[in-house]
């Protein structure tokens, strides 16, 4: 293991120089307005390709599609580095409002490309893509193709954008607005205090029930006071997507996010079965809680309650040797790479004021790099989130030598090696636990992760669905809203608390995503399928490195049955796979249970 000295500050003057004030980056985003009309120029003159000719130029627009990409996506991560790193830099935001302007440019051209695609002849299409080098972006391209046939006219299509951003875009980012102005009354040390959300909702996880109570009761009334506006939203956000869905003929309001997903219904109902068959000892686990906090019955506020004490704090140095020693049972790779991230100052950790909350990975694929934000602090959690967000960028470096075009893999994969490198460092953190108090808090925080993904998620995904059935009948009170919100969660959590969060709908952010439908389901998959995968990895040891990275390799460019066919020799349409994963994680509650017996 190196002995370097890991700074705890990521190095940005690699890519550009200077900050948001950077000369290189503003030459950076003019070059990319200008490769992108020149795309836009390639794909308004490509005609319907009927011989050799035209199969250059087919070349050309996706060499053009792939240079572009690439440029955009390198913007886009730097800006986000920068308005994270310093909430106050103004010229962040304004370089934030340009790189979205270039993102809606980009899908324009692209919207038109697509229509291209779809006016090919079968036979001529076919034919392309059996032939080098497209079929390399086969799949991709044929599921550009599909999914374009599914869609309206090219000025159908352009309309829904345009009238989307100050339409259906606007109701999301109004949801934005009403909750950073919404302040919270909290009474601390005798002083009334106006907390933002984000505060707030740190008070659940306080270990005095009285604090957490309270600020429930002032957390519900709080959202309760802003539901009209909230709930405006809502509807209006499902109405718009009622109305396009309605215009493509579309019926089954799953098929956007399951297209996007690239997964079938059945895979997602057989999933949700197998949850809901196995959430007997999860029951037990609430129940044990319960017991151990001194209560009857959880409420909704209890469920994040600290028990058993972790005193221990380490540094970001013994953080970092402690995941890479991990990291280095499982493959050389993984270690090789997570020790030049360290050393090469590819992460932001430092805990100073002026960030922003959270953590994230992005790539910066002009120079096959990542960075990692987050804020370390020296808990067992901020060493679970480290391996996490490696985990991000080790997938992204497991694809550098993937066309890019077959590298933008769907929410419901892209967890796969950030849970699978989270699990590695969170098992052994319980297995090196100082005392069985702080044993049992670990294992109880990864118990936590698995009842989110479980009941929680669950829970927003039977209120999604019930809520757009209504929601083609015509608007949806916010009383019928909080109603629709506590059925779910009474049965998501099969009625094992004593008090619920109706206004759940309200406080959720992901409802008012309006770039991905249905934030919900493909998170539980994400970290059943990266517990199956960890499964494998324990059987075979460092043998299994290999094989790992060939699936991860495959994540975008195949639909995710034919992944787990391909890599795992299992069906995700029949129940074993699913059954073996979720009994991974009731180990967990089996050992929580015997330690608080």
């Amino acid at each position: 293991m190196s002995t370097s000295t890991y700074e705890l500050k990521w190095d940005l003057d690699v890519f550009f120089e200077g900050g948001s004030s950077s000369p290189a980056f503003h030459s950076f985003l003019q070059a990319l307005h200008n490769e992108l009309s020149e795309f836009d120029a390639l794909v308004d003159a490509f005609q319907v390709p009927t011989n050799e000719k035209d199969k250059e130029e087919l070349l050309n627009i996706l060499n053009a599609f792939q240079s572009s990409f690439k440029k955009l996506r390198q913007a886009g991560a730097f800006v986000s580095c920068l308005t994270a790193q310093d909430t106050t830099d103004r010229g962040a935001t304004l370089l934030q409002g340009k790189t979205t302007q270039l993102s809606a440019q980009l899908q324009s051209v692209l919207t038109a490309f697509d229509q291209k695609l779809v006016a090919i002849e079968e036979t001529v299409w076919n034919k392309r893509l059996s032939e080098e080098p497209l079929n390399e972006l086969s799949y991709v391209l044929e599921d550009r193709r599909m999914r374009a046939k599914e869609k309206l006219s090219l000025e159908q299509e352009n309309l829904i954008n345009a009238l989307g951003v100050d339409g259906y875009h606007a109701w999301g980012q109004l949801y934005n607005m009403v909750v950073g102005n919404i302040k919270v009354p909290f009474k601390e040390n005798g002083e009334e205090k106006q907390l933002s959300v984000g505060q707030a909702f740190n008070k659940f996880s306080s270990s005095d029930r009285n604090v957490r109570k309270t600020m429930f009761e002032q957390w519900e009334k709080a959202w309760a006071e802003h539901s009209d506006y909230i709930g405006e939203s809502l509807n209006h956000l499902g109405g718009f997507r009622l109305n396009v869905y309605k215009a493509r003929g579309w019926e089954n309001v799953l098929q956007e996010p399951l297209d996007i997903n690239r997964m079938s219904k059945e895979t997602l109902e057989t999933m949700w079965s197998v949850i809901t068959e196995y959430k007997a000892p999860f029951v037990e686990y609430l129940n044990r809680k319960a017991k151990v906090l001194g209560l009857n019955k959880l409420s909704w506020y209890d469920l994040d309650a600290p028990v058993g004490q972790t005193e221990s704090k380490v540094s970001y140095q013994e953080g970092a040797e402690f995941i890479l020693d991990q990291f280095s049972k499982f493959g050389s790779e993984l270690t090789e790479f997570t020790q030049k991230a360290f050393e090469d100052s590819w992460i932001e950790a430092e805990d100073r004021p002026g960030k922003r909350p959270g953590g994230f990975c992005t790539s910066f694929p002009e120079s096959n790099q990542s960075r990692i934000f987050m804020t370390f602090s020296g808990t067992p959690s901020n060493v679970s989130t480290l391996a996490h967000e490696l985990g991000h960028a080790f997938h992204q470096h497991a694809m550098a030598g993937v066309h890019t075009l077959n590298r933008s893999y769907a929410m419901n994969v892209a967890e796969t090696a950030s849970t699978f490198a989270e699990m590695i460092v969170a098992d052994a953190s319980v297995k090196n636990a100082k005392s069985e108090d702080e044993k049992l808090a670990l294992l109880e925080d990864k118990i936590q992760r698995s009842v989110a993904f479980y009941m929680n998620i669950h829970a927003r995904f039977l209120f999604e669905t019930r809520f757009y059935e209504e929601r083609k009948q015509g608007i949806v009170s916010t009383d019928r809203l909080n109603e629709l919100m506590l059925e779910a969660q009474k049965e998501a959590y099969c009625g094992a608390l004593e008090e619920y969060h109706p206004q759940f709908w309200a406080s959720k952010m992901h409802f008012y995503i309006t770039g991905v439908p249905f934030y919900n389901f493909p998170y539980t998959f994400g970290y059943l399928f990266s517990l199956g995968i960890y499964a494998k990895a324990l059987e075979e040891g460092t043998d299994y490195e290999e094989k790992y990275i060939a699936l991860l390799k495959d994540t975008a460019s195949m639909k995710v049955e034919d992944l787990a066919a391909k890599h795992l020799g299992v069906d995700l349409t029949k129940r074993d796979f699913w059954e073996k994963a979720v009994k991974l994680s009731i180990k967990d509650v089996e050992e929580f249970l015997e330690l608080t017996k």
